[in-house]
């Protein structure tokens, strides 16, 4: 593997990071936000720093041959400790037992850190090796046991992920259930990574040369199973989010029927806050929600309770349950009103409304305004109510112009 093969998921991963930043500055008391933001800061770090180009630079600038090497293992450690501290917090559980976990992992790999620092230097190092330092320095002591230390705690953790994703996984459904499988299957590449490592390793160690397993093949394992990893990682709150935004999206375009029928009778392209095209979802549906009511405000003369009633038997009668039948009586209602509120252009109802205790309303109280709008498309006791409403209307209109 080149440099690029190495700087790409690094990219990857702070522009990641970067997107999250906003987040993470929001809410960094969040035990769950700040271990997304370490992972994603120390897997874009690993790749970074384990990229040869970076491996010399950083053993050029410190002045020490293979200083690389424990810097780089200490990243590894910290990310392993990373995965594992995310996986707890977002299983979640009594806070006290999620902070025992997460400290006891991450003192664990403390300490490794700190003895692959002390291990590397009381071993001697002195011909730099960019790619092949492991098997080139197995026999040499306290070097081969800083190796031997950080392939054993890569094991362990690959083995606890596995572990904690799968029993995680065996109590949840739908996407959650998709990401921790794919992590775990992500992190199951650390066991033939650490068993190729070793296999290089012990063939030094007893005359042999398999280096190809430790410069070729492990290179390609430890960066497939990270990259998979992250898509597990990434996958149920993408899903998540993709999901949520379909359902607003879809109670956006399922209140269309609604509010077009109240847009003849009301003022939407007068109103004083307008809203861009390219607004989330929730702020449209907000919108869409928002000139539906006040539609509905400009119709309360109009409502005719017995329009409402009548509907709402012919709805029962049709089989529908009672909260159906109550959406299609109230739909009946409002396009019954529209199409009075149509007829008369001069506002005498409403101005014969002001002159009361108040403007008359059926429609106190909350309504599903999915529902109306869904009984306004497909009910046929909406439709028979806008066939006697028009044919009403054009009768009072006829009235009038004798």
């Amino acid at each position: 593997m080149d440099g690029t093969s190495y700087y790409i998921p690094a990219v990857a991963m702070g522009v990641a990071l970067a997107a999250k930043t906003p987040a993470l500055i929001r809410g960094w008391r969040d035990p769950l936000l700040r271990s997304v933001g370490v992972l994603l800061a120390l897997a874009g770090l690993v790749f970074l720093f384990a990229a040869p180009p970076t491996i010399a630079e950083v053993n050029a600038l410190t002045g020490v041959p293979n200083i690389s090497a424990p810097l780089v293992y200490c990243v590894l450690s910290a990310f392993s400790a990373s995965c594992l501290v995310l996986i707890i917090n977002w299983r979640g559980g009594p806070p006290e037992v999620t902070r025992r976990l997460s400290r006891r992992w991450i003192a664990g790999y403390s300490v490794v850190s700190v003895a692959l620092v002390v291990l590397f230097l009381l071993g001697e190092a002195p011909q730099e090796r960019l790619r092949d330092l492991d098997t080139h320095y197995a026999n040499t002591p306290f070097i081969r046991e800083m190796i031997v230390l950080y392939l054993a705690a890569l094991t362990v953790a690959g083995v606890a992920m596995n572990v904690m994703c799968w029993r995680w996984a065996i109590q949840v459904r739908g996407w959650l259930r998709a990401g921790l499988l794919v992590i775990a299957f992500g992190f199951m590449f650390n066991i033939p990574y650490a068993a190729a490592k070793f296999t290089a390793v012990v063939a030094q160690w007893n005359g042999g040369n398999l280096d190809y397993l430790s410069t070729d093949v492990a290179p390609v394992l430890a960066s497939a199973g990270a990259q998979i990893s992250a898509v597990g990682f990434c996958l149920p709150l993408a899903c998540q989010r993709i999901g949520d935004n379909w359902i607003t999206w879809s109670t956006y375009r399922r209140l269309g029927p609604l509010w077009r029928e109240l847009k003849p009778v009301s003022t939407f392209a007068d109103r004083a806050v307008r809203i861009s095209w390219w607004s989330s979802a929730d702020l449209q549906v907000t919108q869409r929600e928002s000139d539906i009511h006040d539609g509905m405000l400009g119709l309360y003369p109009y409502f005719d309770s017995e329009v409402r009633c009548l509907a709402y038997d012919a709805a029962v009668a049709a089989g529908s349950e009672p909260a159906q039948a109550q959406a299609e009586a109230d739909a009946a209602m409002v396009t019954a009103a529209v199409r009075a509120r149509s007829a008369d252009p001069e506002g005498r109802v409403i101005s014969s409304a002001e002159a009361t205790t108040g403007p008359f309303s059926s429609l106190d109280g909350p309504r599903d305004l999915v529902r109306m709008s869904n009984a306004l498309r497909q009910s046929p006791v909406v439709a028979a109510a806008r066939r006697q409403a028009s044919t009403r209307s054009e009768s009072d209109f006829h009235e009038r112009t004798r």
